[in-house]
């Protein structure tokens, strides 16, 4: 009974994200409402007789996985905010693009920034910083959606192939179903799906992207200093975590915590109206809140042991197929519980159905907008990007997901090479 209630009430919840725009009520606020009544309902009515405290601890998991997302985005935000009001980035771009180039050419190019950024920083740098290139273009709504949309893919797919890239990933290779040489088997198809995806795109696209004469802003030494904090940062989360297991969001706060020193004793001598850790305000809390929500609902779905029934499905079908079909079901539920709950049920899997796992997790999620953090930080900073017309991609992101499974399920074949 009670977990038909919660099941109910997630039910509607996303519901409610689809049809934002036609109730006019902001995600953050029906997310987060309905994440929280359905972990206030497991308490007063126990699911399956389990003790406060019980539900406790697994409230608490729940919250330190949302509290360390949040502070890493709240980080990753201010140095975004920052240098984007200075207009940095808008410098940066319009000294880096030639004055004018095809809208196909700017498709393949995005891409390509997209995949590669994320192969070297966190998914959720790479969408914020491929972002603010495309949004400082000012393209027409409906091109900006299928910008988009090729970021979102293009950085989850970017992540896959590294244990620093994904959670997922790092997860599958801590429990020694893969080696760090399978999951660099991963890269090229990862690419050909990228290369795929931007091609169906960029179809009919054939106009010119013109990049409008500003009057350069005087890029600031402050500026160029916290840019080099910003990407030494992300440079040194990645080596930290990797040689000594320092958690990126440790790193993350370092980095930020550096960034407001540094400013604070260049800008020490200048007459400023706004001072540095001022820029923490200008940061998008509706995506904070929404990320909050759903990880709540995500967390109450776990629960009430929804996942666990995704198990099943390898009773039915080859792994070969069953890979796939949860690399689609990660679209609408958390990866990272969903592989969890696959390891300990201990799929009786060799390393090459593991590599396809991996892949399916780490990408599957861009089918949905809700199924991935890229896709939600995604959500939240472009106006014209929905639920519904991002589902309008849907064919072709599954075209280039199919493409990308299906490389890696080939390339599973050279561990034998």
């Amino acid at each position: 009974m009670v977990t038909g209630i919660i099941l109910s009430l997630i039910a509607l919840a996303f519901v409610l994200i689809v049809i934002e725009d036609i109730i006019h009520v902001n995600k953050a606020k029906t997310t987060l409402f309905f994440g929280t009544l359905c972990w206030i309902i497991a308490f007063i009515f126990p699911i399956h007789g389990q003790s406060p405290e019980t539900i406790q601890h697994e409230l608490d998991h729940n919250i330190l996985e949302i509290a360390t997302l949040w502070l890493f985005l709240m980080a990753a935000m201010t140095f975004v905010a920052y240098l984007n009001s200075k207009g940095f980035i808008q410098n940066l771009v319009q000294r880096v693009m030639p004055k004018q180039i095809s809208e196909r050419k700017l498709m393949f190019l995005v891409g390509g920034f997209a995949f590669l950024f994320s192969s070297i920083s966190d998914n959720v740098t790479a969408t914020l910083i491929s972002l603010a290139v495309v949004m400082s273009l000012k393209l027409d709504g409906k091109k900006l959606i299928k910008y988009t949309t090729l970021i979102i893919f293009a950085v989850n797919s970017g992540g896959v192939s590294l244990i620093t890239g994904d959670v997922t990933t790092l997860m599958i290779f801590l429990a020694d179903k893969v080696t760090i040489g399978h999951l660099l088997l991963l890269i090229a198809p990862a690419v050909v799906s990228v290369i795929a995806l931007a091609g169906m795109l960029s179809v009919g696209m054939n106009g010119t992207v013109v990049f409008e004469e500003q009057a350069n802003r005087r890029v600031e030494k402050t500026d160029i200093t916290i840019a080099v904090i910003f990407l030494s940062t992300i440079f040194g989360t990645l080596a930290l975590s990797v040689l000594y297991s320092v958690p990126p969001l440790l790193t993350f706060l370092f980095g930020l915590s550096l960034m407001f020193l540094v400013a604070q004793f260049l800008m020490r001598k200048k007459d400023v109206n706004k001072k540095i850790i001022d820029y923490i305000r200008e940061i998008e809390y509706d995506t904070l809140l929404f990320f909050v929500g759903v990880l709540l609902l995500v967390g109450a779905m776990k629960e009430v042991g929804v996942l666990k029934q995704f198990t099943h499905l390898y009773e039915i079908l080859a792994p070969e197929y069953a890979n796939y079909i949860m690399g689609l079901l990660s679209a609408a539920v958390d990866n990272v519980p969903l592989t969890a709950a696959l390891l300990k049920a201990d799929i009786a899997m060799d390393a090459r159905q593991w590599l396809t796992f991996t892949y399916a997790t780490g990408v599957g999620g861009s089918m949905l907008i809700i199924g991935s953090a890229a896709g939600i930080i995604a959500m939240s900073k472009v106006k014209e990007l929905t639920f519904v017309s991002y589902l309008r991609q849907s064919v072709y992101l599954l075209i280039a997901y199919t493409i990308g499974y299906v490389g890696s399920y080939f390339a599973g074949f050279m561990m034998t090479m």
